[in-house]
C-alpha cells in the first residue's frame, strides 16, 4: 500500500471494467471487511467521479479482515475463483498477517486481465463508515503512505 503519488499519471483513467470488477469483488465481502488504500479514497469521493490513476490506485484492492472473520473472507474469495498467490512478503515477520489472491478475468475482446486483493488482517484498526462501507480512516491510510 506505501505508494507514492505519480504525477506521471496525470490524465490517464482507470479503465471501467478495472472499477466494476473491483465494486463486483467488494460486495461479495462487504460485511465482513475494512477497505483500504485507492479503494477507501474511492469510497470517500463523491460518487461517480472522473477515475484518475493518480488520484486512486485500483491496480489492486487492499482489504483488512478481523481475524475472527477471515475464514468468511477466505472462503468467499475462492467461491468467486480467487487463489492464493506466494508472494516475498509471506515470509517476513508482520502484525497483519499477510495474504495476496488472485484470479484472471476475461474481456469480451478475449484479453485477459487480473484482479489483484492484498488482504491484512488486523484486530484493531480506525475506521469510519461511508454509505454501508467500512473504510479504514483517512489519518490512518495517510500514514501508510511515504
Amino acid at each position: 500500500m506505501k505508494r507514492e503519488h505519480n504525477t506521471k499519471r496525470y490524465g490517464e483513467i482507470w479503465p471501467q471494467y478495472k472499477i466494476d470488477k473491483g465494486l463486483e469483488i467488494l460486495k461479495i465481502v462487504q460485511q465482513w471487511i475494512i477497505v483500504s488504500g485507492g479503494w477507501a479514497w474511492h469510497f470517500m469521493s463523491e460518487e461517480n467521479h472522473i477515475e484518475y490513476k493518480h488520484a486512486h490506485d485500483h491496480k489492486d484492492i487492499d482489504i483488512f479482515v478481523h481475524p475472527e472473520n477471515v475464514a468468511q473472507v477466505m472462503l468467499l474469495l475462492q467461491e468467486n475463483d480467487f487463489e492464493k498467490v506466494w508472494t516475498r512478503y509471506d515470509h517476513l515477520p508482520s502484525n497483519e498477517n499477510f495474504r495476496r489472491y488472485e484470479k484472471i478475468d476475461w474481456l469480451p475482446n478475449g484479453k485477459q486481465y487480473k484482479v489483484t486483493i492484498d488482504f491484512f488482517e488486523a484486530k484493531n484498526i480506525e475506521t469510519i463508515e461511508v454509505n454501508n462501507w467500512t473504510l479504514v480512516a483517512p489519518k490512518t491510510l495517510l500514514g501508510f503512505y511515504n
